[in-house]
């Protein structure tokens, strides 16, 4: 019988075979991945709030449901952007790549060992190589080699660690592997094994010092795709998978306190936090410096993770929503601006907000979501994951967090008054704003991200709070 879950990566595989077939249809490809995405988003979101209240579904489940929701909802407008954006002639092979990744991802998050992980985050790294690189431009291809080469190596420590693992306990799925942590109290050779897939998961992610394929992948590839890989895939294939490592180090060694492993990625997303920080406020381009916030905003959720404390591991989740809302957001907004001006560098235009005004508000809102101001969803998550540091004791990594959201503020606030609300340049004359078709995703994203600022109170009665109290 064919698991529940398993529905969400068949479903769009099936799709994908059909799509593939479908090269000389123009519309036909894209009607057929926003139908299949869209559908598979609305059940996705159903099954979630049908189990919220049942003890059972807290935990680990509620974590893959969510990841399952986030998955879906970029995706969907993801394709959404792209059946207007994408140029090609070879739709029907796009959106198949599209759909792969998408079925990929859900993989990632329903697997229950670390090999069917391992097979899936293959999935989405080959996808990810191809569509980044989909146009054969060069500066493109670069990008993608830059992915390639690194994602590839850690593919082969991810691969490495999986086999360590399995000769060390005989299994590789999560729940065997907490029955022998507990059976065995034998914690120092997992914690060297889980540094060593911590480090894998580490360079999917992007993270400091890991990070040299981030701004070159997200800067060459189309927008809908920087949308992708920013929005959901690097969080999939690496913060995820992070995560559950974490998870399992907290538990070999009781905690933080004794978690030299757990002590170690914290410092590790504290330098990717202020790195990409002190980073974006050099970059002269829209995207690239999309791409240094967030490898900032990444470290937020890796210090979180490796924390590992009840209230850190709801930040965490929490800001993987949040992050992949408004960075999307930016991403579709970058989009917008390249085809309407045909550059997103920043000093090269100001004043678009009068001739793209629907673009520059619905960029201000993930722009102040990112860097943490009330009353948008991301205040709400830096809040957790900084309390949570403060509340364990880590009063420098506290401090330093917070510095760094003042950084963010002060990075986007030159972005806004170079590119959208300075003087209008002569050059913007004849600059129209984009169709609805580019702006329904941008409307859409800043709608979730002023509910769920405004709204908060309601996920926190009905999510984060029972998800806290099943982890403590």
């Amino acid at each position: 019988m064919i698991a529940p879950e398993n529905i969400f990566v068949i479903i769009p595989l099936a799709a994908a075979i059909v799509c593939a077939f479908l090269n000389k249809k123009k519309s036909a490809p894209a009607i057929l991945a926003n139908a299949v995405i869209a559908a598979c988003l609305l059940f996705c979101v159903i099954s979630f709030f049908e189990r919220l209240g049942d003890d059972w579904f807290y935990g680990e489940v509620v974590l893959s449901s969510f990841m399952l929701i986030i998955i879906y909802l970029i995706a969907a407008a993801v394709a959404f952007f792209a059946a207007f954006a994408a140029t090609t002639k070879r739709r029907g092979s796009y959106f198949a790549i599209m759909l792969v990744i998408t079925a990929g991802m859900a993989g990632v998050v329903c697997a229950k060992d670390f090999f069917t992980l391992y097979v899936y985050i293959e999935v989405v790294s080959v996808c990810s190589y191809a569509l980044i690189s989909f146009y054969n431009r060069p500066k493109s291809t670069e990008g993608a080699m830059r992915y390639f080469y690194l994602s590839s190596i850690a593919s082969a420590i991810l691969l490495f660690s999986i086999s360590m693992l399995f000769m060390h306990t005989g299994a590789t799925s999560y729940d065997a592997l907490v029955q022998k942590i507990l059976a065995q109290n034998d914690g120092a050779a997992l914690n060297i094994i889980l540094a060593v897939m911590a480090l894998a998961f580490m360079i999917k992610s992007g993270l400091f010092p890991f990070h040299s394929w981030t701004p070159d992948a997200y800067e060459s590839a189309t927008s809908p795709v920087s949308a992708l890989l920013a929005g959901i895939v690097t969080k999939v294939v690496g913060t995820y998978a992070l995560v559950v490592v974490c998870m399992l180090l907290s538990i070999i060694n009781f905690g933080i306190e004794n978690n030299p492993i757990g002590r170690a990625v914290m410092w590790f997303g504290l330098a990717s936090i202020i790195f990409g920080a002190l980073n974006a406020q050099e970059q002269k381009d829209f995207k690239r410096m999309l791409a240094y916030s967030s490898i900032s905003q990444m470290g937020y959720i890796t210090i979180a993770a490796a924390l590992a404390t009840p209230l850190a591991m709801a930040g965490a989740v929490f800001h993987m929503f949040n992050h992949a809302a408004f960075k999307s957001l930016l991403f579709f907004c970058a989009g917008n601006v390249k085809r309407a001006t045909g550059s997103t560098e920043i000093d090269s235009m100001s004043g678009l907000q009068t001739k793209m005004p629907h673009t520059a508000w619905t960029a201000t809102i993930a722009m102040l979501s990112t860097a943490g101001l009330p009353p948008f969803s991301g205040f709400w998550s830096k809040f957790f994951i900084i309390a949570a540091l403060w509340q364990a004791g880590f009063y420098g990594m506290a401090s330093a967090a917070l510095f760094a959201s003042v950084l963010t503020l002060a990075y986007f606030l030159k972005l806004q008054r170079g590119m959208f609300f300075g003087k209008p340049s002569e050059n913007i004359s004849d600059i129209e704003e984009k169709n609805f078709g580019f702006l329904t995703p941008c409307f859409v994203f800043s709608f979730i991200i002023i509910a769920a600022g405004l709204y908060f109170p309601f996920i926190y009665d009905n999510f984060l709070s029972p998800f806290i109290r099943v982890l403590q």
